[in-house]
C-alpha cells in the first residue's frame, strides 16, 4: 500500500537528512583568516566556542602584558560586546571587563567595568592596568583592542566574553541568558602549551537544558504529529484496519511518555534557575502538558462507534489533538530560540516538520481520491432489474 510504504520510508529520510547536516562542512570564518585595519599581528588566535566570537593575543613575558583583539557580532547592531578577565573565579561575577559599543555619534568607545555581581555593574578603574584601548565596528562585527597587565609568571587566565542587545543612556543593558551566553567562559593559556575554552566539558545545567530540548522536540514536535497523520489518513484504507489504530496509540503514548520526561527536566531546570524565567515558553509548556494529559484519558473513556456519545467524544479528541500539535510546534521553536544551538540543528528540525507536512499533503490527496472512488461506486451501481435506483423492495436474498 502506497501510504504504508511512505510511512516506512519517512524515518529513513529524516535520518539521512540529519546525517547530511551533521557531516556538512562549516562555512564560518576562522580566526586565522581575520585581518585588522591597523594591520596589527598577534602570535596566537582562538575560535571561541560560543557567541560567534574570536580572540587574538600576544603575551609578553618580559613585562607581563597581554595584547588582545576580541572580535564578536553584537546581539543587535546597536548592542555591545565585552571581554573580561576574572582574577577570582570562572564566571561573570568578579570579572574585570572591557565593554565596547557605539556612541550617539556612531563612533566606538571602550569602557571599563568592575562586575562584582550580576546586579552590580560599576564603571571605573579595574584591578589591573589597561592601556591602548580602542574599538571599531564594520561588517556587523565589533572589535576590542587593548593591552592589559597580568600577574607575573602567570601561566593561564580565566576569561569571560559576552554580547548584549542594546545600550541605554551610555550603559549596557542586560544580555540574554541562553546557553550560548552562559557558556561564554574559559581558561586561556599564556605559555602556548595548552588552550582550554570550556568546549571539552559542558556543565550539568547545560546538559539538562539540551536533554529537555531534545525530549520535547521528539515528543511534541515529531512523534505526536506523526501519530495524528497515521490516525487521519490510514484509517481510510480498509486493509489498514485495525493496524492504524495500534500505530496511532503507540505513537501518542510514546510521545506522552517522552513528554513527561521532558516536563520533569523542565521543572528541575526551573527550580535550579532562580531569577531566570522564560514566561511564554513555561506557560505554553504548562498548557501543552495539561491538554496532553486530558488527551491520554480519551483512551479510557472512548465509547463504541455506535454509542450516542461517540460524536461528542470525537470533537473532544480531535480538538485536543490539533491544539496539542499547534502548541507543541510553537513551543519547540521557542525552546530552540532559548537554547540557540548551531543552525544545522534548527535546519534539521525544520526539514523534519516540512517532511511531515509534505507527507500529510500527499496522503490528503490520496485519501480524497479513495473516498471519491468509494462514493462513485456506491452511486453508480448497475441496474439489477428490481430497484433501478428507486429504493423499491428487493426480493429475499439481495
Amino acid at each position: 500500500m502506497a501510504s504504508l510504504f511512505l510511512l516506512h520510508l519517512l524515518p529513513q529520510f529524516l535520518l539521512w537528512v540529519t546525517v547530511v547536516l551533521l557531516i556538512s562542512p562549516a562555512q564560518s570564518l576562522t580566526c586565522s583568516t581575520q585581518k585588522f585595519t591597523n594591520n596589527k599581528l598577534y602570535s596566537e588566535c582562538l575560535d571561541l566556542p560560543s557567541l560567534g566570537s574570536y580572540l587574538h593575543w600576544t603575551y609578553d613575558s618580559s613585562n607581563s602584558s597581554l595584547s588582545i583583539a576580541f572580535v564578536a557580532p553584537p546581539a543587535k547592531s546597536d548592542g555591545w560586546i565585552s571581554w573580561a578577565i576574572n582574577p577570582t573565579g570562572k564566571g561573570m561575577a568578579g570579572s574585570q571587563s572591557l565593554i565596547a559599543f557605539k556612541q550617539s555619534d556612531g563612533s566606538m568607545i571602550v569602557k571599563k567595568y568592575d562586575i562584582q555581581s550580576y546586579s552590580s555593574l560599576v564603571e571605573g578603574k579595574l584591578s589591573f592596568d589597561v592601556w591602548d584601548t580602542s574599538a571599531e565596528y564594520s561588517g556587523g562585527v565589533m572589535r576590542i583592542f587593548a593591552t592589559v597587565k597580568v600577574p607575573a609568571n602567570a601561566s593561564s587566565l580565566n576569561h569571560v566574553w559576552q554580547v548584549g542587545p542594546s545600550v541605554d543612556s551610555g550603559r549596557p543593558t542586560a544580555h540574554l541568558f541562553q546557553a550560548s551566553n552562559l557558556n561564554a567562559k574559559g581558561s586561556l593559556s599564556l605559555n602556548g602549551s595548552q588552550i582550554s575554552t570550556g568546549t571539552a566539558t559542558v556543565d550539568s545545567r547545560t546538559k539538562k537544558r539540551n536533554i529537555h530540548g531534545i525530549l520535547n522536540a521528539v515528543s511534541w514536535g515529531i512523534l505526536f504529529p506523526l501519530g495524528v497523520i497515521i490516525a487521519r489518513y490510514l484509517r481510510t484504507f480498509e486493509s489498514a484496519d485495525p493496524a492504524w489504530f495500534y500505530l496511532h496509540a503507540l505513537c501518542q503514548t510514546s510521545s506522552y511518555a517522552i513528554g513527561v520526561a521532558g516536563w520533569a527536566t523542565g521543572l528541575k531546570l526551573g527550580s535550579e534557575s532562580k531569577g531566570v524565567t522564560y514566561t511564554d515558553h513555561r506557560n505554553i509548556g504548562i498548557a501543552l502538558f495539561s491538554l496532553a494529559t486530558l488527551q491520554i484519558f480519551a483512551l479510557f473513556i472512548r465509547p463504541k462507534k455506535d454509542h450516542k456519545f461517540r460524536f461528542y467524544w470525537n470533537i473532544y479528541h480531535h480538538g485536543l489533538g490539533y491544539a496539542i500539535i499547534i502548541l507543541g510546534l510553537v513551543n519547540v521553536f521557542k525552546g530552540i530560540d532559548i537554547l540557540s544551538p548551531a543552525q544545522k540543528w534548527k535546519s534539521a528540525y525544520i526539514i523534519c516538520i516540512a517532511a511531515l507536512g509534505g507527507l500529510a499533503l500527499l496522503l490528503e490527496a490520496i485519501t480524497w481520491v479513495v473516498v471519491l472512488r468509494k462514493k462513485s461506486r456506491r452511486s453508480t451501481k448497475p441496474y439489477d432489474g428490481y430497484n433501478n435506483g428507486q429504493g423499491t423492495q428487493r426480493p429475499v436474498g439481495f
